[in-house]
């Protein structure tokens, strides 16, 4: 068993989107932390290859994004669930950190 402190990644970069690996290697699925400063946005982006992920708000708020213009409000606690495959990002309207899970890793 591993326990990640989140509290010990409360970092940002002014203007831009900052990264922590929380869980690398694993054969199964990763893990990963980002923060970004409020008006950043994290690309919209899809992968060539089978699998879902997940993103979850634990603070700040933005959206969501996808494909074709798609917004969803996301606040903290909120978490989207995906396809690797399907378009998606995330814009920060104020400082907001997500954890991005992916399954299996890529």
């Amino acid at each position: 068993m591993k326990v990640i402190q989140l509290d010990e990644t409360n970092e940002f970069t002014p203007g831009a989107m900052k990264r922590f690996f929380l869980v690398e290697d694993s054969p199964h699925f990763k893990i990963i932390n980002f923060n970004l400063d409020a008006g950043v946005t994290f690309p919209i982006h899809s992968h060539d290859l089978d699998g879902e992920l997940s993103i979850q708000v634990i603070d700040g708020s933005g959206f969501f994004l996808g494909d074709n213009g798609v917004e969803l409000p996301a606040k903290q606690g909120d978490i989207l669930v995906s396809q690797i495959r399907e378009p998606h990002g995330v814009r920060a309207v104020e400082r907001m950190r997500i954890v991005v899970t992916i399954a299996p890793p890529i």
